[in-house]
């Protein structure tokens, strides 16, 4: 069973922003696979079904973003998962819209929704799929910039990214974390 988590703030008014990346990749893989019927379930939004030829779950945590770690610790304790069984989806500041970088582990980078993620289960040790949402203009405060929408340009650079992105998690199901990154990490 992979588990796969989006990350995101739940409530109309947060859809589309640059803080719910995550919930838009696992919208649109989803969609591809064919998933439907949410579930309330681990604080989340739960799909269960095949995604590249394995049973997955994917979550959309519904607890805000500085929470996530509560809907990841349920799921992983539930379904008895190892952490290479996880992949968590989150936007990142430090990276160029329409591009994404998958890792194995690694710091949280500032991230709040990751911070969480790493007090649950109480190690950095977890794959995680970054879509970039460019950093904030001049001296733009970072929440405010993360809880914006996207700009039509970057909805440009952003639309083939969530594909791009939807392509990497269905590697990464079917052959692991390093095929992935070798496959879907630009210049690494």
């Amino acid at each position: 069973m992979k588990l796969i988590i989006g990350l995101g703030n739940p409530d109309t008014e947060y859809a589309r922003t640059r803080h719910n990346a995550g919930f838009m990749v696992l919208d649109r893989l989803a969609a591809r696979h064919g998933l439907a019927g949410v579930k309330a379930k681990f604080h989340a939004g739960m799909l269960e079904g095949p995604v590249a030829g394995q049973r997955c779950v994917l979550l959309q945590p519904m607890t805000y973003m500085n929470r996530s770690g509560l809907t990841v610790g349920e799921a992983m304790t539930f379904y008895k998962s190892p952490p290479e069984d996880l992949l968590i989806v989150v936007d990142d500041v430090a990276i160029p819209t329409g591009k994404i970088r998958l890792r194995k582990e690694g710091g949280a980078g500032g991230h709040n929704g990751l911070v969480d993620v790493e007090r649950a289960l109480g190690t950095k040790s977890y794959h995680r799929l970054r879509i970039g949402i460019d950093a904030p203009p001049g001296r733009m405060p970072l929440h405010d910039y993360v809880l914006g929408r996207f700009s039509e340009t970057q909805m440009e650079a952003l639309t083939p990214a969530i594909d791009k992105a939807c392509d990497a998690i269905e590697c990464w199901v079917r052959e692991g974390i390093d095929a992935a990154m070798n496959k879907f990490n630009p210049g690494e």
